[in-house]
C-alpha cells in the first residue's frame, strides 16, 4: 500500500527512500531548503533587475493605460513576455513596488524546490521496477540541486524573471505527466509555458516521447491553448506582429561572434533558426530514446543564437542538465550539473575575455549536445510486470525485433499498481 513505513515482511520502506517519520519529507529536501534560502539571502538586496518589466506590462495590460490592453505587443514590442506570466504578475499588483518584488522572488525561489522534488518524483516514477536504489537517486538529486539552486535564484531573485521561471516550471510539469502518460496535461503545461516564455517552444518534442496513438490529443491541446492565450492580440491588433521582430544587441560574448555572425543586433534570421534547431535536436534525441535531453537540447539552442548572454539564461541549461543526469542517466554523480554551472557560470564570473566566454559558451553547447545524443548510454532492464513495456537501450541498442517496430522510439512507463511506494526520490 502506498505511504506504508513498513511491509509485512518487516521492510522499513520510509528510512529505504529517505522518507523523515511520516512526513512526505525526504532527508535530501530538508539540507536544500536550507541552501535555497542561504543563495535568496545573498541575492535578494540587489534582487528584481527586471522585476519592473513585469509590473509595466500587467498594468499596461489590465489598466486603461494607451497603448496598452490587446495592443500591448504592438507598442510595446520590448515587452517579451508572455501574456500568463503578465496575468501572474497580477497577483503581486496590490502590493508596493518593493514587497511585491520580494514576495515575486521568494515566490519563485520555492518554485525552484518544488521543481527539484517533481523531477525526483519523474526520476523515481520512470525507474520504476529497474531496481533503482532510491538512496543514491535522492544523493543524485541532492548534488544535482545544489547546482540547481544559485541558477534558478540568479533567474528567479536578481532578475525576478517571472516569465521564464514559469516556462520553466510548466514544462517541468509537462515531463512529470509525461512520465505518468497524461497526454492532455503534456499539452496543458507546454502550452502554458509557451504562452508564459515564447522560446519554450523549442520543448514541444516533448510531445512525441508519448506513445503516436496520443500525439493527436497532446498538440490539439497545446495549439489550442497557445491559440487562446496569443490569437487575441494579433488579431486585436496586427501590429502585434512586430514583437516578433525585436532586436537586441548582438554581445561581444555570445556564441554567435564564434559562428561569424557580427550584427551588431538580432539577425532577421536568428530567432526562426534558434526554433528550428531547439526542434529539430529535440526530435532527434526522442527518436534516438534520449527525450529527457530535449530541454537541455532546446536551452542549448537558445544560448547558441542567442545575441545576449545574461547570467539567468543559464537556468534554463541546468534544468536540462538535472534533468538528464536525474531521468536519462543513473551515475551517481550528476557531472553535467556541475559542469554547467562551471562553465557558463563559473566562466562569466572568471574569464576577464569576451571573446573565450563565447568559445566556451560554444563549446559547451557542441559538446553536451554531443553527449546526449550520440554517447553510449544504457538503460536499465525493467522486470516486465502486467505487460508492462520493455526498456530499450539508448542508441542503438535493443533486439532486432524491437528495432524493426520503431528502432529508438522512447517508451515511457504505462502507470500500473505496485505494492512498494513509487515516491522515493520525492
Amino acid at each position: 500500500m502506498r505511504g506504508a513505513s513498513a511491509t509485512a515482511g518487516g521492510t522499513d520502506y520510509g528510512a529505504d527512500t529517505g522518507r523523515i517519520a511520516s512526513l512526505p519529507v525526504r532527508r535530501h529536501h530538508v539540507l536544500l531548503v536550507p541552501w535555497t534560502v542561504l543563495w535568496f539571502l545573498i541575492v535578494e538586496p540587489s534582487g528584481g533587475v527586471s522585476w519592473h518589466y513585469l509590473r509595466q506590462g500587467e498594468q499596461l495590460l489590465f489598466g486603461s493605460e494607451p497603448g496598452g490592453g490587446l495592443s500591448l505587443y504592438a507598442h510595446h514590442p520590448e515587452l517579451q513576455i508572455g501574456p500568463v506570466s503578465l496575468a501572474a504578475a497580477r497577483l503581486f499588483a496590490p502590493f508596493s513596488d518593493h514587497v511585491g518584488q520580494v514576495l515575486a522572488a521568494a515566490t519563485m525561489s520555492a518554485l525552484g524546490l518544488v521543481m527539484l522534488v517533481l523531477i525526483g518524483r519523474t526520476a523515481a516514477w520512470y525507474q520504476r521496477g529497474t531496481g533503482t536504489n532510491h538512496r543514491r537517486l535522492q544523493q543524485r538529486i541532492l548534488v544535482a540541486g545544489l547546482a540547481f539552486i544559485p541558477m534558478w535564484v540568479e533567474v528567479s531573485v536578481r532578475f525576478g524573471h517571472l516569465d521564464d521561471v514559469l516556462a520553466l516550471f510548466f514544462t517541468t510539469l509537462a515531463v512529470h505527466a509525461l512520465v505518468r502518460h497524461q497526454p492532455a496535461a503534456v499539452g496543458i503545461y507546454l502550452a502554458l509555458a509557451v504562452d508564459s516564455k515564447p522560446w519554450a517552444v523549442s520543448f514541444l518534442p516533448l510531445i512525441l516521447a508519448l506513445p503516436r496513438p496520443v500525439w493527436l490529443r497532446a498538440f490539439a491541446w497545446c495549439c489550442g491553448l497557445v491559440a487562446v492565450a496569443w490569437l487575441p492580440f494579433y488579431l486585436g491588433n496586427l501590429g502585434s506582429l512586430a514583437a516578433a521582430k525585436f532586436t537586441i544587441p548582438n554581445q561581444p560574448a555570445s556564441s554567435l561572434r564564434w559562428l561569424g555572425v557580427s550584427d551588431p543586433a538580432t539577425p532577421w534570421w536568428d530567432r526562426p533558426a534558434q526554433f528550428a534547431i531547439g526542434l529539430g535536436l529535440g526530435a532527434i534525441a526522442v527518436r534516438r530514446g534520449r527525450w529527457p535531453a530535449v530541454v537541455l537540447l532546446g536551452a542549448n539552442a537558445r544560448i547558441l543564437l542567442d545575441p545576449s548572454v545574461y547570467t539567468y539564461y543559464t537556468a534554463s541549461i541546468l534544468l536540462g542538465t538535472l534533468l538528464w543526469d536525474s531521468v536519462g542517466q543513473r551515475r551517481l554523480v550528476p557531472w553535467w550539473s556541475w559542469i554547467a554551472l562551471a562553465s557558463l557560470y563559473g566562466g562569466t564570473l572568471l574569464i576577464p575575455s569576451d571573446s573565450a566566454r563565447g568559445l566556451l559558451r560554444l563549446a559547451f553547447v557542441v559538446v553536451s549536445t554531443a553527449y546526449v545524443l550520440l554517447w553510449p548510454t544504457k538503460q536499465p532492464r525493467r522486470r516486465h510486470e502486467g505487460g508492462g513495456p520493455r526498456s530499450r537501450r539508448s542508441g542503438g541498442g535493443g533486439s532486432r525485433r524491437g528495432r524493426s517496430r520503431g528502432a529508438g522510439r522512447p517508451v515511457v512507463p504505462q502507470p500500473r499498481q505496485e505494492s512498494r511506494p513509487l515516491s522515493a526520490a520525492r
